[in-house]
């Protein structure tokens, strides 16, 4: 069991990083936030990433905007340093820093931490098993498909699996990351199987639905989800996520979509602040028997983002309660757009992936002389 220092539930907790596709460090953001009463996130710039690590795929706003949007984060702190200082740190009242229990690494191989661990500001929670950057650049440039899981139709034993499920209980959690929160719901069978209890009675609500695949969770998703929060909270409803599983995405995208498996695109959704519940396995053409499943709720409103809808998709949706979000800051992203991204930039981000495995050997070696 890691060390926890006297008084730090009553702290203002640190937490820094990149924050490329920022929903994957989220994990190590709830255990962060759970050891104090707020979480301050500081955030690398582009530049300060480049010079340590390799080029990022996702510019410092929208890392931002990323950040601001989990649940955990009670303010994004652009511009901090990438060698974490404790001057920056009591700039913004946070006695502790908290980080896994691995090594990060600066240019020149030297711990990030080391000045704050000399100091007994470190605190060390379990490294969460996510994904990283790294490997979703590596399935772009690869075009892998092995990530995917099998459709929920034939089997949920992996997608349910106990470490899976044990992840939807604690992403599920309120914004303290301590009490219940979102629901987890299944689409399998004739009704929603509830994999994790919402908080209060889930039939009592007034419910905006919205679907997709949300792939590479984007600033384009987060902006909708917000749209969708804003309107809900004028209509007295909550807001449900349908989550496409992986074989329907890949039928209508192609290629080796989704970039990010059910489980991964699932865990994203439901660590945004804009969300209180999803559904696992969400049908591509939502119907009136599919809605019928969310209970005694009642269904106020039908959204899709503002990109292009496919002829037919909403036809059973009474069309007074269909809406299409408009524009919006990030209107023109989507997950082709990121992936274009990456592959305009092939050559930089094949040289990221091999500086990442010289970074790990130093990381290693640095790791084992702590011991």
């Amino acid at each position: 069991m890691f060390e926890r220092p006297e008084g730090i539930e009553n702290c203002r907790i640190w937490v820094d990083g990149c924050f490329d596709f920022a929903h994957h460090h989220a994990g190590a953001m709830l255990q962060a936030r759970q050891l104090g009463k707020e979480l301050y996130v500081g955030v690398h710039s582009d530049e300060d990433i480049l010079i340590n690590k390799g080029p990022t795929v996702m510019r410092l706003d929208e890392r931002i905007t990323a950040v601001e949007a989990c649940k955990w984060t009670t303010k994004a702190i652009p511009d901090a340093p990438y060698v974490t200082d404790p001057k920056f740190m009591d700039k913004y009242g946070c006695p502790y820093v908290v980080h896994g229990d691995d090594i990060t690494t600066d240019a020149n191989g030297e711990d990030c931490y080391q000045e704050v661990k000399d100091l007994g500001r470190f605190v060390v929670v379990k490294r969460t098993p996510n994904i990283s950057t790294t490997d979703l650049v590596g399935r772009m440039l690869l075009m892998s498909k092995e990530h995917h899981y099998p459709t929920i139709a034939k089997s949920t034993e992996k997608l349910l699996s106990e470490d899976n499920l044990d992840r939807f209980k604690r992403y599920a959690t309120d914004q303290t990351g301590l009490k219940p929160g979102s629901g987890v719901y299944l689409n399998r069978g004739e009704a929603l199987e509830e994999i994790v209890a919402p908080f209060g009675n889930k039939d009592d609500n007034n419910v905006v639905y919205i679907d997709g695949g949300f792939d590479l969770f984007h600033p384009g998703h987060i902006e909708v989800l917000k749209i969708a929060h804003e309107e809900a909270g004028k209509l007295g409803a909550k807001v449900i996520v349908g989550i496409h599983d992986d074989a329907v995405v890949n039928e209508y995208k192609g290629l080796n979509y989704p970039i990010m498996n059910i489980l991964e695109r699932a865990l994203c959704v439901l660590q945004c602040r804009y969300v209180d519940g999803i559904i696992l396995g969400a049908p591509y053409k939502p119907t009136p028997e599919f809605l019928k499943k969310l209970g005694k709720s009642k269904i106020v409103k039908v959204y899709h983002g503002p990109t292009e809808i496919d002829e037919g998709v909403y036809d059973e949706i009474d069309p007074s309660i269909f809406g299409k979000i408009g524009k919006h800051k990030y209107d023109n992203m989507n997950t082709e757009f990121i992936v274009n991204r990456v592959l305009a930039n092939k050559q930089a981000y094949e040289e990221r992936q091999k500086r990442k495995g010289w970074k790990a050997e130093v990381e290693k070696k640095l790791k084992e002389n702590e011991k």
